[in-house]
């Protein structure tokens, strides 16, 4: 009997992505007749079969559940991941992790070594360049072929799954509402792109805050960063705008925030507040320590995971979005005088 190729053989065969096979072989408008035919006649020559993705409708559950999360570095990530594992052991479940790296190849290619594994569903937070690319059609095909699929903090709205969030633009609303009431004025942001969800709602919340306070809302203090290790970027901001807070999208950009400061003698928090989303090991240890939105991630990861074993036991069958609520932990880099605008 000849030996079975998989999508990621064909595609090397053929130096084409993935993305390509998969699409092809599911008849995508978005592929060419030739490649399409390509695609087709090569993998019917090589015993070519619907990997697991195609074959998920299977009687015996593995009792295994594939995690593909951007990155670990986050402490955001790890804590969520946790969160998942303990209610997976609890349930008699096992977890399997990858990580995407922020690259859409990578989390396509997760998602075929997991439904190799025979997982039973799925919990995945996208990638950066999955945001960006807009390209979800291996998550669709996920759940056209029957497995459960939870998504988690960056979510794609037109993706019918369970999913679970935090409430970013409330999140980052009332945090600007925190540095308003105690005395802080023109506040900036440091910000992720807007495809990524979550870059969007929380410069909507920061906009929303700062409108409803009749502050004015100044472009040029939004700092928008693609590469959260550039510096210079940071560097150039601090040199060219004048603010008195600042809202960061995650702990990473708040500490370069607060390096930048000292480097420039500037004093948090008397000069200048700094908030920043996640309350992990940076937020907790850096100087001054950070005023941080705690997302929960181990609730989102325990909530998370009781879906997706409703989903996999068939408990039940309309999706749905759980938000969980986020906390404003206050330290030492912003003031508290509570003075009212």
């Amino acid at each position: 009997m000849k030996k079975r190729i998989t999508i990621k053989e064909i595609a090397k065969e053929l130096n084409v992505s993935i993305s390509t096979v998969s699409k092809s072989l599911n008849n995508s408008p978005e592929i060419s007749k030739e490649t399409k035919e390509l695609v087709k006649t090569f993998a019917k020559a090589h015993n070519y079969k619907p990997n697991s993705i195609a074959l998920s409708l299977k009687n015996k559950k593995t009792k295994n559940i594939g995690i593909i999360i951007p990155e670990i570095a986050h402490d955001f990530f790890s804590t969520v991941v946790t969160g998942i594992e303990m209610i997976a052991s609890q349930n008699g479940y096992n977890v399997i992790t990858c990580f995407s790296n922020e690259m859409f190849e990578q989390e396509v290619k997760n998602i075929e070594t997991l439904a190799e594994s025979n997982v039973d569903g799925f919990i995945i937070a996208l990638s950066k360049e999955t945001q960006q690319r807009g390209d979800y059609h291996h998550l669709r095909e996920v759940i056209n072929q029957g497995f459960s699929l939870v998504m988690i903090d960056r979510v794609a709205q037109d993706i019918y799954c369970d999913k679970v969030i935090v409430d970013d633009a409330m999140a980052s609303y009332k945090a600007v509402n925190y540095l308003i009431e105690n005395g802080y004025r023109k506040i900036g942001m440091l910000t992720v792109p807007d495809y990524i969800s979550i870059g969007n709602l929380r410069t909507k919340g920061y906009k929303n805050a700062l409108s409803d306070a009749k502050l004015p809302i100044d472009e040029n203090l939004i700092l928008v960063i693609e590469d959260i290790q550039s510096d210079d970027i940071i560097s150039n901001y601090f040199d060219q705008q004048q603010f008195d807070a600042l809202l960061c999208s995650n702990e990473f950009l708040a500490v370069k925030a607060i390096r930048q400061a000292h480097n420039r003698k500037i004093n948090i928090p008397e000069e200048l507040g700094v908030i920043g989303f996640a309350d992990g090991f940076l937020a907790q240890n850096s100087y001054p320590t950070l005023t941080a939105i705690d997302q929960h991630g181990l609730e989102i990861g325990k909530k998370a995971t009781q879906m997706l074993i409703e989903n996999i036991e068939g408990e039940k069958e309309n999706s749905r979005t759980e938000i969980i609520k986020t906390s404003l932990i206050v330290r030492e880099s912003t003031r508290a005088i509570n003075i009212k605008p």
